[in-house]
């Protein structure tokens, strides 16, 4: 009897160690490299699923694979609609919020966050910045993380993507104070007369625009 509970749950076990990894394949590197909101109830859910399997007397192999099948379709699925709708993306995986703008902390964003000044003061120390006066420019990343854009003229300066995969970022281009016209008129200096010839569209600090076509890749 003992024995062949071991058994049970080492068939269970690789069986659904397997599945995992065929669904991690499935989904992409993306769950593992990027942290989001998403991404972290989606491995919990996972966790669950093999989890409760394992320890539940009631369920078999074919119960593991199924919900894992299952679940992984839905979030095939969900990425497949993230990538063809800005709006679904943004909604499903949150999106990039300034908290300091021009060297200034923007409390509304910081407070909207959840955040207190405290953790963003440590987040900048973990980037090995001590002081806002250092600072022209923070984001902190959907995932958690923030980057950060120092008043040093020699460093990288503030760009914004305007345009991804045939789509104007409405957001970002709000945030430099122009329009889509201002926008359709740079392209048509490349050029270009259709926003699906266009791959990625990035704005600077400067005003300029860099564009690559889908013809370019």
């Amino acid at each position: 009897m003992l024995n062949s509970i071991y058994t049970q749950i080492t068939i269970e076990l690789i069986g659904g160690f397997i599945a995992l990894l065929i669904s991690v394949k499935i989904i992409g590197k993306r769950q593992i490299s990027q942290i989001t909101p998403f991404d972290f109830i989606s491995a919990i859910v996972l966790g669950e699923i093999l989890g409760n399997a394992v320890y539940d007397k009631d369920t078999n192999i074919l119960h593991i694979f199924y919900s894992l099948f299952l679940w992984t379709i839905l979030l095939y699925i969900i990425e497949k609609i993230s990538q063809k709708s800005i709006k679904s993306r943004d909604i499903i995986q949150g999106t990039p919020t300034f908290i300091v703008k021009k060297g200034k902390f923007d409390f509304n964003k910081i407070k909207k966050e959840g955040l207190d000044f405290a953790e963003v003061l440590s987040l900048f120390r973990e980037k090995g910045v001590f002081s806002i006066q250092d600072v022209d420019y923070v984001i902190l990343e959907s995932s958690g993380k923030i980057s950060i854009i120092q008043n040093t003229d020699d460093l990288a300066k503030l760009t914004l993507p305007v345009v991804l995969d045939g789509k104007i970022v409405k957001e970002n281009l709000n945030y430099t104070n122009h329009d889509e016209n201002w926008l359709l008129e740079k392209l048509e200096k490349f050029q270009i007369s259709n926003l699906k010839q266009v791959l990625y569209a990035e704005w600077n600090v400067d005003d300029d625009i860099y564009i690559q076509k889908k013809s370019d890749e």
